[in-house]
């Protein structure tokens, strides 16, 4: 059994899904939601936590080469946003940016994957104690599809389906 393999596979799965709900979402869509539960938020959460949480620790983290100097600040208390195009300051990521940030993360998961060790009994990250690293993998797994579960009922609401990827092919 080739463990990393079978990871970069359903890392690639359910960044696939991710790009087809973030690709089918209609533009009012885009936006709708409030505060903090917009389409485009949650699709970058997931995307974000996702390549984080790939990493090490917070110190792997592979900056996005598109990314504004303050893509991280989302996640930090703060009100309503406006829409915006890169590499202005983050108010509302456009789909353009959020698929092109899912390929970057995408293109990274067989590198970094190679370099984890997932033997490690910590996560590497200080809010995510007690689990090992192994354990945070499989959360990250299952982190990215609750959200991509969120975007494509979201979705079907509008009666717009996405595809089910139950494993892609892993690239190095």
């Amino acid at each position: 059994m080739d463990l990393k393999n079978d990871l970069k596979e359903q890392y690639h799965a359910a960044l696939g899904m991710l790009a087809d709900c973030v690709d089918r979402c209609p533009d009012d869509l885009w936006t709708s939601g409030t505060e903090w539960r917009t389409f485009w938020r949650i699709a970058f959460h997931a995307a974000y936590f996702t390549h984080l949480y790939l990493g090490q620790d917070r110190a792997a983290l592979q900056p996005w080469p598109g990314s504004p100097e303050t893509y991280n600040a989302l996640w930090e208390e703060g009100g309503e946003v406006e829409p915006y195009e890169l590499p202005m300051t983050i108010e509302v990521l456009l789909r353009k940016d959020a698929l092109d940030y899912i390929a970057f993360i995408y293109s990274i998961v067989g590198p970094t994957l190679d370099s984890l060790d997932l033997d490690a009994a910590e996560t590497g990250f200080e809010w995510y104690t007690g689990m090992s690293k192994l354990s945070h993998e499989l959360m990250n797994l299952r982190h990215i599809q609750g959200h991509v579960g969120q975007l494509s009922e979201l979705l079907m609401a509008r009666g717009i389906d996405i595809n089910w990827i139950g494993k892609a092919a892993a690239r190095a």
